[in-house]
């Protein structure tokens, strides 16, 4: 027992480190989805905005077709030699919130066609102008429809995060593989194991409020 609270400050500190790149590429990432998801999601058959949906498609096809893990290598270690030059944190960011926006853009586009476009019709007939429409009637119906998809995603996100210890940050993973070397005793792993399922099972309580109160949407 004593062992485990001498190991435990490092094991609290990789935590956060853990918890901030979760945390920020998720506020980030689920709004920038959003917006991508209206892009791809567009009907117009202006030239500009098949060249953008164009491109829209190939960035989350590219980001959603290749793994994650190559992505952060490249970025951190790939674009130095083109000049370009994160720090550690900033490359993570970068490279998780890219790959991430690309995964919710294809949530919310899908969550958007599922909706039937009745409901845009009704609307008008109400005298609702577009916004009102979108706020009141089409996104909490979009967002019923997705939470599992963000859920899941979200979890993984979680799990993720893992993967910064290949550029040398320090996380609750790097710091249990440290104290497991240092120690030969698999105690820090299995504390690494029991705080990351704390935090997904908070996170998964999160989630089944949040679709219990968005549950009466139709």
């Amino acid at each position: 027992m004593n062992y485990v609270f001498q190991i435990l400050p490092a094991l609290m500190s990789g935590a956060w480190t853990t918890i901030w790149v979760f945390a920020l590429t998720l506020v980030i990432s689920i709004p920038l989805g959003i917006v991508l998801s209206l892009g791809l999601s567009t009907s117009s058959k202006n030239v500009i905005t098949l060249v953008i949906r164009w491109l829209l498609n190939i960035y989350t096809w590219v980001f959603r077709g290749t793994p994650l893990l190559l992505q952060l290598i490249f970025v951190f270690y790939g674009l130095p030699t083109i000049g370009v030059v994160f720090d550690r944190q900033s490359a993570v960011i970068f490279t998780f919130v890219l790959n991430y926006a690309a995964y919710f853009a294809e949530i919310f586009r899908g969550g958007f066609a599922a909706v039937s476009r009745d409901q845009f019709e009704s609307a008008t007939v109400l005298n609702l102008t577009r916004w009102q429409t979108l706020r009141y009637i089409i996104i909490p119906q979009v967002v019923k429809i997705v939470l599992p998809s963000i859920g899941n995603e979200v979890i993984n996100l979680i799990k993720d995060s893992s993967l910064v210890y290949v550029i040398g940050l320090g996380d609750l993973l790097r710091a249990g593989n440290i104290a497991t070397a240092r120690d030969v005793t698999l105690v820090p792993l299995v504390l690494v194991g029991i705080i990351y399922l704390l935090m997904i099972f908070i996170l998964t309580v999160v989630q089944k409020q949040m679709e219990k109160k968005f549950a009466f949407y139709r």
